[in-house]
């Protein structure tokens, strides 16, 4: 996971090999991978590059901060998604509790 970095404040309109040109200068990159609203289909504006190692992945830290199709990019290195994710403490799909409905 230490090649693997997380890409924000991307513009809707980029695409996968947009952001591959970008960082493909601090090394080989093994994947691109843009998030989408699962709803609507539209970039959520953030990603991740896997670098095929990790000081590629540590180099291109460097672009945190600069200017990407007119946005400043926050680049940080990835962290493990954690279990479930923050659901705001309702339990999930957010019914109206248990019990059968007759």
């Amino acid at each position: 996971m230490m090649n693997k970095i997380y890409v924000g404040n991307l513009p809707y309109r980029v695409t996968e090999e947009d952001v591959q040109s970008a960082f493909s200068q601090f090394g080989p990159i093994e994947s691109v991978m843009l998030i989408k609203d699962r709803e609507t289909g539209r970039l959520k504006g953030f990603g991740f590059v896997t670098f095929e190692t990790e000081s590629a992945a540590q180099d291109a830290l460097k672009m945190d901060g600069k200017d990407f199709q007119e946005r400043p990019l926050k680049v940080s290195m990835a962290r493990e998604k954690t279990e479930g994710g923050d659901r705001g403490g309702r339990g999930g799909r957010g019914g109206a509790g248990g019990g059968r409905r007759w």
